[in-house]
């Protein structure tokens, strides 16, 4: 993958795997928008965005030249990643998502961190709840990486140049590449 090609750049991976921060160094590398796909589906008390603002949110946040964003939503997967001209999959291994899965709640839970829309990650929230971000991992990582392969073959995505990170270090080793 050219870094010196990046243009609009979309970052997928399971929930935890470290999108936004990897979104976001790479867009301060490169000196444009960062996009969190998070941030504008989310509102508050945990609750989403309706399907039809929600795509034309999207649609509106890609429509510059250039950008970073990050974010899996199959909602508007077929809008954000049409616009995109480079996509990176974080596929880390399990344990490393869950190690980040655990580490990221802990710290966001414990230190009250303020989220999207005024809305904050609880205890009972993340681990009794059907809503838990550990519980949607478990469900989520396994599927995304039998997902991702199949659609990266479709007509509609054969424009996207794509680059796989299966490590951290992988993905770190990128950034600094990027001028």
């Amino acid at each position: 993958m050219d870094a010196n090609q990046l243009k609009r750049v979309v970052i997928i991976g399971t929930s935890c795997s470290g999108k936004t921060t990897f979104a976001r160094s790479l867009a301060h590398k490169l000196r444009v928008q960062h996009i969190e796909l998070d941030s504008i589906h989310w509102k508050p008390n945990w609750t989403p965005t309706p399907k039809e603002e929600f795509r034309s949110l999207a649609l509106e946040a890609v429509a510059p030249d250039v950008w970073v964003l990050d974010g899996n939503y199959s909602a508007v997967r077929d809008l954000v990643w049409a616009r995109a001209t480079t996509l990176i999959w974080l596929n880390y291994p399990f344990s490393v998502v869950a190690w980040r899965a655990l580490n990221r709640t802990f710290r966001r839970v414990f230190g009250r961190q303020l989220l999207w829309s005024g809305n904050r990650e609880t205890l009972r929230q993340t681990f009794l709840s059907r809503d838990s971000i550990l519980w949607w991992i478990l469900k989520s990582y396994h599927r995304r990486r039998r997902e991702y392969p199949r659609l990266f073959k479709e007509p509609a995505y054969r424009h996207l140049q794509i680059g796989v990170f299966t490590s951290p270090a992988e993905a770190e080793q990128f950034l600094h590449s990027v001028n």
